[in-house]
């Protein structure tokens, strides 16, 4: 059965854990073509013409385009970014669903994009997520469909996308749906946690388009159920987040079965060296656009408040920010645990406080998930809490804060579970609580705040300084004094059972501040005055 969110991949042996749902390249009977010894139907890929309006612009104003949006191309001789949607050349029914659908401009990764690959080359495009990517291939993969001869019976699809998580799979073919319906395409999403029978019956009826995640689309491959010879539009989306779960044996694989002189698209949030070597695996001297820095950065449009606090306050903390963000019963908020076991007694413990509260992660069926999802999506349920498998993928437009009720392990999951708000052009608010169990994670955050030009709390700040300065090994999963009178830290360090004591007596934590790790400063009036670090005990109430 397919694992929902990737393959834990052995790489120092042949054999995987089927315990986690894994497998090896060595599960799937495929034998990779020779392509040499195939006569391959010929395909057209390029199908863009530039309008005048386009090619009188001087270089000047092209470069002055590029800058303010941060685009950065690699060669610089690629086709010139459309400033419109006309500019682009797509048919008069895609120009009038996107009016339909209120979107007055493209992204910067479209304006750059499309034209790029409406001229037949193969794309990188290294862009964070809320950038408009899904569009961004989607609209092109139409285009390219349309001039292809029609399928035939046995044929599979023409247009692959390939998804790390089921939930990014499904988001991309609500969309698909929307704007396929124009050409009378059919797809298919293709996932592991749910019933193979219905997937299968799409594919065997004949697609144009299919979304799939790897591991689930090997299945239909090495049985026979569809075939990827016809496939001449590929794309990789979110490819960094497809091997950090451990695809690529499966990616590899899947490629290895689509005709090499194919169209390939490749979407990454960011720019690591296995990406990079997949890249040039399997691209054809592609075109590389990168939006903003490929240095790992946060939106600059979320406003980030971070709380460096006692584990066992974060509860109190939370409900209390909770009952202020609530207030306003059109707020969606989207809450971020570590663990399932996390996840489920928030929702308990929230449920008997009054709140409206949904819950999703590795262990609810596809059904509860999508349920849960669905809920919160259409406003009947404020507040979702979920593990990292929502972290990507999850494109609920108007989520207007995120909380971090537990640090992830690394900083780029923090990057991209706090970009679920401030997506396109609107803004967001993101509250983390920080203990000195996420020590390690400090000199990251800190680099990631003042990128974003954020205010560092002082209280981060000296764990900063103490990380650098001490073996974090040593630290790690314990909790400090406050500094005594001549300045320097306390190390008479007191007992967890003192620490989550519920009604005992106080202890005052030094990474306190008197606001939420920001001073006195107001932003915005979504900034709530109770949300503060304050000397109170917690309930003794530990989620971990």
């Amino acid at each position: 059965m397919d694992h929902a969110y990737g393959f834990r991949q052995n790489f120092g042996t042949q054999t995987s854990s089927r315990s986690h749902g894994s497998y090896t390249s060595d599960d799937f009977n495929l034998v990779k073509p020779d392509w040499n010894k195939q006569q391959l139907q010929k395909f057209g890929k390029c199908f863009y013409e530039e309008l005048p309006s386009v090619r009188r612009r001087s270089d000047e104003t092209i470069e002055e385009y590029r800058n303010s949006k941060e685009i950065k191309v690699n060669p610089r001789h690629a086709p010139r970014p459309v400033f419109d949607f006309h500019e682009a050349n797509f048919p008069v029914p895609i120009l009038e669903k996107l009016h339909q659908k209120g979107f007055l401009l493209p992204t910067p990764i479209q304006s750059q994009s499309w034209p790029v690959i409406m001229s037949g080359f193969d794309m990188i495009g290294i862009a964070q997520t809320g950038s408009g990517k899904t569009l961004a291939y989607l609209l092109p993969g139409i285009v390219h469909i349309n001039a292809q001869p029609r399928l035939r019976r046995g044929d599979g699809p023409i247009f692959l996308a390939l998804c790390p998580t089921r939930e990014l799979s499904i988001q991309v073919q609500s969309i698909v749906s929307e704007f396929s319906q124009i050409s009378n395409l059919k797809s298919a999403c293709i996932y592991g946690g749910s019933s193979k029978g219905p997937q299968a019956s799409d594919l065997r009826r004949g697609v144009e388009i299919v979304i799939a995640t790897p591991g689930r689309l090997m299945d239909f491959v090495s049985s026979g159920t569809t075939n990827l010879r016809r496939c001449t539009y590929l794309v990789l989306d979110e490819a960094d987040r497809m091997l950090d779960m451990g695809f690529e044996p499966q990616i590899r694989k899947i490629l290895e079965q689509v005709r090499p002189d194919r169209q390939t698209v490749m979407f990454s949030a960011t720019w690591p060296k296995q990406v990079q070597e997949l890249a040039k695996t399997f691209l054809s001297d592609p075109i590389q656009i990168n939006i903003g820095k490929l240095t790992l950065q946060a939106s600059h449009q979320i406003d980030q408040i971070i709380n460096v606090c006692l584990e066992s306050e974060k509860y109190q903390k939370l409900e209390e920010l909770l009952v202020e963000l609530t207030h306003n019963r059109a707020n969606k908020i989207l809450i971020f645990t570590d663990r399932k076991v996390t996840c489920d007694n928030l929702v308990y413990q929230l449920r008997r406080n009054e709140f409206f509260v949904r819950g999703i992660h590795g262990d609810k069926n596809q059904g509860e998930r999508e349920f849960a999802l669905g809920e919160f999506r259409r406003g009947k349920c404020s507040i979702l809490i979920a593990t990292d498998v929502a972290s990507r993928g999850l494109d609920i437009p108007d989520i207007n804060f995120v909380i971090n009720f537990n640090f992830p392990n690394n900083i780029e999951d923090y990057v991209h579970r706090i970009g679920r708000t401030g997506r396109a052009s609107s803004t967001g608010v993101a509250y983390t609580f920080f203990t000195i169990e996420d020590i390690k994670h400090a000199t990251s955050l800190i680099e990631i705040l003042r990128e974003a030009k954020q205010e560092v709390p002082h209280a981060l700040a000296d764990m900063m300084a103490m990380s650098d300065a001490l073996n974090v090994r040593q630290y790690r999963g314990r909790n400090y004094s406050n500094r005594n009178s001549g300045g320097h830290w306390n190390h008479n360090r007191p007992s967890r059972e003192y620490q989550n004591r519920s009604g005992g007596g106080r202890f005052q934590h030094p990474y306190q501040s008197d606001r939420f790790g920001r001073g006195d400063q107001r932003r915005d009036d979504r900034r709530t005055s109770r949300f503060h670090s304050d000397d109170r005990g917690g309930r003794g109430l530990n989620f971990r």
